[in-house]
């Protein structure tokens, strides 16, 4: 921080220049994927998702290169590359002579929010080149910009590294788990014989933002709604789509529920909910695998459910596995606690260091009115005069 503070005095003692992204990198739109591409490689494809695909041998791109995803659910979502990537449905961006591509970077994420607000589109969201090109980018020195990116870089490794210790903690967790949900001499029935099974009646689209209760659709994200379905307690998990057979909710009250998403009420007073729960989440996905229907996405139609075999230990073996679970569960996810804790304090050091970093005096005096970020920096100026 010091060292870069220095630089800015010493070099633009007067702010630094902002110039339009498209101006200071080069913007280029990705290409399809021909039938010749379509093999099994190991060239990163970038399309609309947060997740590369791996079906090219060839690439596109060389080098550093920014990639914003261009549709779907993920459109803007930014990733940086230093190896060879295919560039499909998504845009790339990369620094000029005087830009280095691992600032702007950093830079478009600190902007992460605003790109988002940009999606146009009715049923599949887009953002493109268009959307961000006369985003107002500051210019330090180049010197600056190493130096910025150095230290940004240290709070990512650091991140990285935490982040990889706690999926350490969570495969280490689900190995004892699944030891733990392991009978070999107990009873075993079919859900249809100790629970009540069934779906719900809305669409996604139904979904709030804000409501006074929960919505369960068929992802992970909860939605609101503001009316509700049942008043239960109940293990949701999705019946089509591509998270089915991982896609697990728990709740004890009253909720909506999507068409396509079933709910697992226990009715046996031999079975407590939570201990199902757990087990359902250790061992349903291998399940599904050996039975699903598949079409263009694998789906569970209800005898499957039905038909799913449940171990039945006493209940009191079901209520000490709950208690031992429930405690590695927030181990591994109370951000009040451990390892998430500190994922989380890293997480807003960087945003805050990074957000102080790439804020400048704008030499120009010249404002993207859409930035909120280069608002805040003009009122920041305001209030020293």
């Amino acid at each position: 921080m010091i060292e870069v503070e220095k630089i800015i005095q010493e070099l633009c003692p007067d702010g630094v220049e902002y110039k339009p992204l498209a101006e200071v990198s080069i913007m280029q739109r990705g290409t399809s994927v021909t039938k010749n591409n379509i093999v099994t490689g190991d060239i990163p494809v970038i399309s609309g998702g947060k997740e590369p695909a791996y079906y090219c041998d060839t690439a596109n791109r060389e080098g550093e290169t920014i990639t914003v995803a261009g549709s779907g659910a993920g459109a803007g979502y930014l990733q940086y590359w230093d190896k060879p990537i295919f560039v499909c449905d998504a845009f790339s961006i990369k620094g000029k002579e005087e830009v280095l591509t691992k600032y702007l970077y950093y830079f478009l994420t600190s902007k992460q929010d605003y790109i988002y607000s940009t999606k146009k589109g009715g049923g599949v969201p887009h953002v493109h080149i268009s959307s961000i090109d006369k985003m107002l980018v500051p210019l330090p020195p180049l010197a600056a910009q190493r130096e910025i990116v150095h230290v940004l870089d240290k709070f990512t490794l650091l991140s990285q590294e935490l982040a990889a210790e706690l999926a350490a903690r969570r495969v280490q967790y689900e190995y004892y788990r699944n030891k733990l949900l392991t009978f070999p001499d107990t009873k075993v029935v079919e859900l249809k014989d100790i629970a009540e099974i069934g779906t719900g009646s809305h669409n996604t689209n139904e979904g709030l933002e804000e409501g006074e209760y929960p919505f369960f659709v068929r992802s992970q994200d909860v939605r609101r709604l503001n009316t509700f379905d049942f008043d239960e307690t109940a293990i949701i998990t999705s019946g089509d789509g591509v998270g089915v057979g991982k896609i697990f909710h728990y709740i004890e009250g009253k909720y909506a529920l999507h068409q396509r998403a079933y709910r697992i009420k226990i009715t046996d007073n031999n079975v407590n909910p939570k201990y199902f729960y757990y087990y359902m989440k250790a061992t349903f996905f291998d399940y599904i695998q050996k039975t699903a229907v598949n079409s263009s996405v694998t789906s569970i139609r209800r005898p499957m459910l039905e038909q799913y075999r449940v171990p039945v230990p006493t209940i009191e073996a079901q209520n000490r596995l709950v208690y031992v679970l429930d405690n590695f569960e927030m181990v591994c996810s109370d951000l009040k606690i451990g390892l998430p804790a500190e994922i989380e304090k890293r997480q807003q050091q960087y945003e805050y260091y990074r957000d102080k970093l790439l804020t400048f005096d704008n030499k120009s005096a010249t404002i993207l009115q859409t930035d909120r970020q280069t608002d805040r920096q003009t009122d920041r100026q305001t209030d020293r005069q």
